[in-house]
């Protein structure tokens, strides 16, 4: 499998969004956290409510990685005031991206993450970041291996459990 299209998610795909949000979130972290605190964000932070909440905000976008009309992953891009951390350069975060468990290790992940840094580029920033739990060494090496770097940390909240995500960055060549 080497060919993916990457759409924009609109209005009329927000069931599809949650889906895949609330699944592959629940099979990358549901191993490693308690039930309550999983079923807690599943149905705080990626309700329909919050999801459009999302989705509605300009300075959001989600994207769709597809393979014959199926949903194989999706990514959320957040820029200006939308990022969950004040950066001093203009700059674009990757808030979320995810690969149905099914198409992990298939180039999936790493077509969205080129995605990402054209989409940055397209948009003349200078410098792309993201937020990784700690504990995610293989999501860590995986941006590591795209010439991501440790810059700082931040609190997460899964629930009642305080979790550390690393903060990565990669600065854009323009």
């Amino acid at each position: 499998m080497n060919k993916f299209d990457v759409l924009r998610v609109q209005k009329a795909d927000l069931l599809a969004l949650q889906e895949i949000s609330r699944q592959t979130f629940f099979d990358t972290f549901g191993e490693v956290n308690t039930n309550e605190d999983m079923n807690h964000y599943l149905e705080v932070n990626l309700s329909m409510e919050q999801l459009t909440l999302e989705f509605c905000n300009p300075s959001t976008s989600f994207y769709f990685a597809k393979n014959c009309n199926e949903i194989l992953a999706y990514i959320k891009l957040n820029e200006a005031k939308a990022q969950t951390e004040k950066r001093d350069i203009p700059s674009m975060e990757i808030e979320r991206i995810y690969v149905r468990k099914e198409y992990q290790n298939r180039g999936v992940g790493q077509f969205l993450l080129d995605k990402s840094i054209q989409i940055t580029k397209d948009k003349q920033l200078k410098l792309i970041w993201l937020g990784v739990w700690e504990q995610n060494v293989s999501a860590i090496r995986f941006y590591e291996r795209n010439q991501f770097q440790l810059f700082g940390k931040h609190s997460f909240m899964l629930g009642t459990d305080e979790q550390i995500d690393l903060l990565m960055e990669r600065h854009l060549d323009q």
